[in-house]
């Protein structure tokens, strides 16, 4: 945190190596948040690029209330909401997630994997939105669910509450695949 003021002090200062160390930091965390909104981690990239770019422009005037990592994840949350809501959602679909590759699996472990990859994505996509960013958030950003109440704008019970009934509806669709 004490790091994150900082580099906010010296990016309104015209630091560029502050951004390159922001960008660095909270890259990953930020295009795994966007990939897995919209399924499509190229779509996640440009959602990445399209918060980055829109941060630089406006580091002079930037005040935080709330952690970086925060306001960064809420950009990219309502990057995505933006694209949604331009019906960009049917360009950018895709049924691939990402790689799945491990150097020291074998062909049968990585399609067991994409199987399972795939039966969760599916199941995620399924979700209602409102749930499945909440559940996103917790589970790849390790966002508490204090945090997440902040980027969305609503309390920390509906937060939970989101949670609980996005992991039920989860198991229930999963486990009912296996007793298929």
């Amino acid at each position: 945190m004490l790091e994150d003021k900082l580099l906010i002090w010296k990016l309104r200062h015209g630091n560029a190596d502050a951004l390159t160390r922001i960008y660095q930091k909270y890259k990953s965390d930020m295009l795994a948040l966007a990939s897995a909104l919209l399924r499509d981690v190229n779509a996640g990239e440009d959602v990445v690029h399209d918060v980055f770019v829109r941060f630089a422009e406006n580091a002079g005037q930037l005040r935080l209330h709330t952690s970086l990592k925060a306001y960064l994840l809420t950009s990219v949350v309502n990057r995505v909401r933006s694209i949604k809501r331009s019906k960009w959602d049917k360009i950018i679909q895709s049924d691939e997630f990402g790689t799945l590759e491990e150097p020291h699996s074998g062909p049968v472990t990585q399609a067991v994997k994409k199987e399972l990859y795939q039966r969760v994505d599916i199941a995620l996509a399924n979700l209602p939105v409102d749930q499945r960013e909440i559940i996103i958030l917790r589970l790849q950003s390790d966002l508490k669910f204090k945090e997440i109440a902040r980027v969305l704008g609503i309390s920390i019970n509906t937060a939970q509450s989101r949670y609980r009934y996005g992991i039920d509806k989860l198991r229930s669709e999963l486990d009912s695949e296996v007793n298929v």
